[in-house]
This record gives structure tokens, sequence and C-alpha cells, in this order.
């Protein structure tokens, strides 16, 4: 089974406050296939984390006929935000009304894309490439 690694991370600085993501996308062998920095306005944390997971997916939605030469049966995705990775699979409700909506076009796009997705949650520590490119956004460089 061939599967894609995607780091993402999201962060406001003043939660509220000026806010970007990052996003890394390889194949299991370690190819490179994508490397995201954006900033997305004034928003919190939390809405930060969901849309770099959507902006990977929407990436990967874009590119899913580039990515049939690498048969990808499955889509992991690793995250630093135990809130997010808990509330996408399941074991936290979602209460914020932002977050529901940000939830919504998750599922909406994992189900375009289709395949196996899943979340786990890892130490900041091994998130790090993702980070780099949220803070290189917010730094402007």
């Amino acid at each position: 089974m061939s599967k894609l690694i995607v780091h993402t991370d999201g962060g406001a600085r003043g939660n509220p406050g000026p806010a970007a993501v990052g996003a890394l996308i390889t194949t299991e062998g370690g190819e490179v296939l994508m490397r995201l920095s954006r900033k997305i306005g004034q928003t919190t944390n939390n809405v930060a984390e969901y849309s770099a997971v959507i902006a990977a997916l929407d990436w990967i939605k874009a590119n899913d006929s580039a990515l049939r030469r690498f048969n990808i049966e499955m889509i992991q995705f690793y995250l630093d935000s135990t809130l997010v990775v808990n509330q996408l699979n399941g074991l936290f409700r979602v209460k914020d009304p932002n977050l529901r909506n940000l939830m919504v076009q998750v599922r909406q796009l994992e189900q375009e894309i289709g395949g196996n997705v899943i979340y786990t949650v890892i130490p900041r520590e091994k998130n790090q490439e993702a980070d780099i490119l949220v803070n290189k956004a917010l730094d402007g460089k």
C-alpha cells in the first residue's frame, strides 16, 4: 500500500492574531511533492490548524491525476494539535461553529479525494518542517 505523508501546522501570533499555515507533502519514500507556506489573515490557532489540513487536502485534490502514478491508497496526516486530531478522529465534539464549518470542509474534501485518510498527533519537535513553513509565512520570508 502506497501512502502520502502530510505534515501540517497552523499558527496565530496573538491568538487571535496574524495567522499562517504550513504543509509538507511527501511520498512514503521521502520525495517532496509540495511545500506550502501562506498567510491566512487574522484568526485563531485552531482555525489555522484546520486551514492547514484543508490547504493540504485541496492540493491533493487538485493534483489527483498526477498523484495516480504513486498508486496512493492512504493519506497519513501528522499534526501537533491534539484538539484538531481528536476532533477529526471523532474523539472530541466540535462545539465551536467556526471549527464545525471547517470540519465539514475537511469531510467534503476527504469524500472527493476518496481513499483512507488518517490523522495522527505528534510532538511539536517531530513537526518542525511544517512549523518552519508557518513561521516563514508570518515573518514574510
